[in-house]
């Protein structure tokens, strides 16, 4: 039987720093809810801002797959293992933390917001060689169809990460209809919506609201206005 689980906009864990703002679909540092601990293998789903020149010090990660996907301005990455970059719209970063890494972001920019999404997902294997990978996607490749951005396979569209999973990005017209269908039996998909309205499976969707879905192979998507929508498959079950 198809189970689902709806996460309005307002009732995101919410935290200001001044120079930050963040919100938490799932509970992350000061904002803990028992009930909004992961969807399955995705753990955090962070939708932030970061003021002008400022930005997150030195920090360490391990054993997690760690996704970023900017949506404004220009964020600046640093790293353990020798990176240093710029990311953008049109970008995707990933780190595989493996066994430990540590690094900074910073909004790169002394008069505009970065804005961007950070999403960690549980990986399927522990302690992996830290790995980083960056790639820059055709925007216009994601218009009224679902553009792949994230996958198990090195060799496939997209960047990948150590784990059964598959992210989209789609830039819909009102009125456009989409199938989704999962890749592997036992995910599940979460949905967010950048912006715009959208209906998955029927269920009223708007901007920033995020949808969970699982126990089903194959759904639909309908834009009720123009819409710009994150779609993440994972596994349900955590490794």
């Amino acid at each position: 039987m198809e189970n689902s689980i709806l996460h309005k906009a307002d009732t995101r864990g919410k935290a200001d720093h001044g120079w930050l703002m963040s919100y938490h679909t799932f509970s992350f540092a000061n904002y803990y809810n028992p009930d909004r601990m992961h969807f399955g293998a995705l753990r955090v789903l962070n939708d932030d801002r970061v003021n002008a020149g400022m930005g997150f010090g030195t920090h360490p990660h391990d054993n997690m797959e760690i996704i970023s996907i900017p949506l404004e301005g220009d964020l600046e990455h640093k790293d353990s293992m020798g990176n240093v970059a710029v990311i953008k719209n049109g970008d995707v970063q990933v780190m595989s933390a493996g066994t430990g890494i540590t690094h900074s972001e910073y909004n790169k920019n002394s008069n505009q917001l970065v804005k961007f999404l950070q999403i960690w997902v549980f990986p399927n294997k522990r302690n992996v060689k830290p790995r980083y990978d960056q790639i820059t996607l055709k925007v216009e490749d994601r218009h009224n169809t679902l553009q792949q951005i994230v996958s198990p396979n090195a060799n496939d569209a997209g960047a990948w990460i150590h784990q059964d999973a598959w992210f989209h990005l789609g830039k819909l017209d009102a009125g456009k209809k989409l199938n989704y269908s999962l890749k592997k039996k036992g995910n599940g998909l979460y949905a967010f919506v950048l912006s715009g309205d959208l209906k998955l499976n029927g269920q009223l969707l708007n901007t920033r609201d995020g949808f969970g879905i699982w126990n089903t192979e194959a759904f639909e998507l309908e834009a009720v206005s123009g819409t710009e929508v994150l779609l993440m498959e994972v596994p349900m079950a955590i490794q």
